[in-house]
């Protein structure tokens, strides 16, 4: 694996909390969220142009879909949303409602697996509470299922392995920082869950996350300034900085899926110079694969 390309950032946009990057390989595209600024953006290749749409909820995470679109998880539920050119509204139609054990909670991390299901997690909005509310739901032709995995703080670091065989799921609230491994059989059952990496043992807590076409884990090390990837074995063997103290999530995008794109949060303290929120691009010497649209 090569050495990285230096890190650029995506100067047209700065959010409060940057997540859920999503490269289009049709629209040669990159969409993300900012979850507190209640947006979606996209960030057009070819152009370099940045274009957002307002929701009526926190967008927490995002998927392409089949039909066109995005699914978007927010605090109610997941939607089929449309980014509309020259509207600055998104259009959603309600998929499925989550009922959440207390107030004050919503979405957080999420992704389709190579199957086209839908996955993702809830979290108490406050995480100062320390309370292990939330849950990993799966969205597919049965509808939203029950809790597949319960007990997270701050569910994060949902990943796929190349072969879908393998689900990974963080929790990066600081009293926890731990990477699982779970095995996912062909009905989309999470099973044999496994510690993959004690992020304890390294720097900043484990986000969110994005397989390499050879398996490799990048996860995004927040409170570090890091992006790590870890061999399938739970082996570090890189470990990126990033010009900013919270990176959020990462994801491979670009022409030829040669880009990791990081999008990161900024904090009430920054200054108003500082580059905290932007999106930053690199070329880590890997290469990614295309995210699949959800299918049902």
């Amino acid at each position: 694996m090569t050495a990285a390309a230096p890190m650029d950032r995506l100067e047209a946009s700065r959010d409060q909390v940057g997540e859920s990057p999503l490269w289009s390989v049709a629209e040669q595209a990159l969409y993300w969220v900012d979850i507190e600024g209640r947006r979606i953006r996209r960030f057009d290749w070819a152009t370099r142009r940045v274009d957002s749409w307002q929701a009526e909820e926190r967008v927490a995470c995002i998927a392409l879909h089949a039909r066109g679109g995005l699914l978007a998880a927010m605090e109610s539920g997941v939607f089929h949303v449309h980014a509309e050119p020259g509207v600055a509204t998104l259009a959603a139609v309600r998929v499925a409602t989550v009922t959440h054990p207390r107030e004050g909670m919503r979405f957080n991390d999420g992704r389709c697996d190579r199957q086209g299901r839908f996955w993702a997690s809830t979290m108490v909005r406050d995480m100062s509470l320390g309370l292990p509310e939330g849950a990993l739901f799966r969205l597919d032709a049965r509808g939203l299922s029950q809790p597949l995995v319960s007990g997270l703080v701050t569910g994060n670091g949902l990943a796929f392995s190349p072969r879908g065989d393998v689900m990974y799921l963080s929790d990066s609230h600081p009293g926890v920082r731990r990477i699982w491994a779970f095995d996912l059989d062909a009905d989309g059952t999470p099973l044999n869950r496994r510690e993959f990496v004690d992020m304890s043992r390294h720097p900043g807590r484990p986000d969110g996350a994005a397989v390499d076409a050879d398996g490799g884990y990048w996860i995004c090390a927040n409170d570090a300034g890091r992006v790590h990837r870890f061999t399938p074995d739970g082996r570090l063997d890189r470990s990126l900085p990033v010009p900013v103290p919270k990176p959020a999530m990462c994801a491979f995008g670009g022409p030829q899926l040669r880009h990791l794109f990081i999008t990161s949060i900024r904090l009430p303290t920054a200054a108003d110079d500082a580059p905290d929120g932007s999106v930053f691009v690199t070329e880590p010497g890997a290469s990614g694969l295309p995210e699949a649209a959800y299918a049902f």
